[in-house]
């Protein structure tokens, strides 16, 4: 499957973002899908994740509250709504796709990604 990540962008702190990932050539729906991200210098760590049918969402505990993850499998996407953003949400986002009933908060459990949207939130 192919996964193209859009909607980054620069936004001030306490703003909101919603990005977009969407998927190609394969069955949307047979996939788990994962938001991660990666700041500079830093290892890419865990954000959303939600399950094939979108009844099952889990969130990294410093997004909890903020972030929402939500997928339309008619059209093949999955959204990630960022509020009340911080300066420390910065970094390039990647969605990804696990071919699997359940969700994964580990990135080695995803079999495709996409290549990712820089989100910049100044102070």
């Amino acid at each position: 499957v192919q996964l193209q990540a859009s909607g980054g962008g620069l936004v001030q702190a306490g703003g909101s973002l919603r990005l977009s990932c969407a998927a190609s050539g394969r069955t949307f729906s047979n996939y788990a899908m994962g938001w991660f991200r990666q700041a500079p210098g830093k290892e890419r760590e865990f954000v959303a994740t939600i399950s094939r049918s979108g009844g099952s969402t889990d969130y990294r505990d410093s997004v909890k509250g903020r972030f929402t993850i939500s997928r339309d499998n008619a059209k093949n996407t999955v959204y990630l709504q960022m509020n009340s953003l911080k300066p420390e949400d910065t970094a390039v986002y990647h969605c990804a796709a696990r071919s699997s009933l359940y969700t994964s908060t580990h990135a080695s459990a995803y079999d495709y990604w996409g290549q990712g949207t820089l989100v910049t939130v100044s102070s």
